[in-house]
């Protein structure tokens, strides 16, 4: 399995089509999925024969196999009890911000805090190339994004449309309701302040391994041997199973001493 660098392919098929609104301006446009995970998907197989396992949409009353045309959405609003909706109930409350992106305002992309960032999405130009550059132009030169909502499948999120790398990307924000405030956690309501010696040492460590970021620098290292150990069982390989060794736990301020150590050493 591939060692070299992977690219990401370009996704054919838009998920959305609408128009982002500023004012009477309208900027017709496709939204396209940016990020593709790849992280690897196991399938549950029968140890006995190492078939896969089918799933089957059982009904929990009657035991019964359900077809898709015989299903409707629900929402459980106490124990095995449910609103019940149809399709075309849900499609008539749909807002707005389900075929148009409305801007309400510009804002300094870096003043969102990253906590509420969401997924990313490619926004490509829909028959209006003109208004689609001129935006994307506009954006670039000021360094700003526009701030407005988008409903994805049965939710609607708050949404910042900003210029990278020459396209408009949209990136859905999470709800303050949606994070959960760290301040709430007990372990941190007991935190003791450390001694100063420490706090030196620890900036110190800090200082020594600060630098520029560059994402590129960084690799699965889990998915790479997860590929190194397919092909061995494809190729019919012993697989020997190592354990890790336990790492050496050390006192604070020794293991502090001896980090410094190392770093005057590179």
């Amino acid at each position: 399995m591939g060692r070299e660098e992977e690219k990401t392919p370009t996704p054919r098929k838009a998920i959305w089509s609408g128009n982002i609104s500023i004012g009477l301006v309208n900027v017709p446009v496709k939204l396209y999925p940016m990020i593709k995970e790849h992280a690897f998907s196991f399938k549950l197989l029968h140890k006995e024969n190492g078939h896969p396992l089918k799933y089957k949409r059982i009904c929990s009353k009657d035991e019964k196999e359900v077809s898709w045309s015989e299903i409707v959405k629900g929402y459980e609003v106490g124990k095995n009890e449910f609103v019940v909706f149809e399709k075309d109930e849900l499609e008539a409350i749909k807002p707005e911000s389900d075929k148009k992106i409305h801007i309400d305002k510009f804002i300094d992309f870096l003043s969102v805090d990253p906590v509420y960032f969401d997924k990313s999405y490619i926004l490509a130009p829909d028959k209006n190339e003109e208004a689609y550059s001129l935006l994307l132009t506009a954006l670039q030169r000021l360094g700003k994004a526009g701030v407005g909502k988008i409903t994805l499948r049965t939710k609607e999120y708050p949404a910042l449309v900003y210029e990278y790398k020459g396209a408009l990307i949209l990136t859905t924000l999470r709800y303050p309701y949606e994070v959960v405030d760290p301040r709430g956690i007990e372990e941190l309501k007991e935190l003791k302040e450390p001694n100063p010696e420490e706090v030196d040492l620890a900036i110190k460590i800090i200082e020594n391994l600060s630098g520029e970021f560059d994402i590129t620098g960084y690799k699965d290292s889990f998915k790479e041997k997860i590929e190194e150990l397919i092909e061995k069982k494809m190729k019919g390989e012993k697989v020997v199973v190592e354990k890790p060794k336990k790492e050496e736990v050390k006192e604070l301020m020794v293991a502090l001493k001896e980090t410094i150590k190392q770093l005057e050493k590179k």
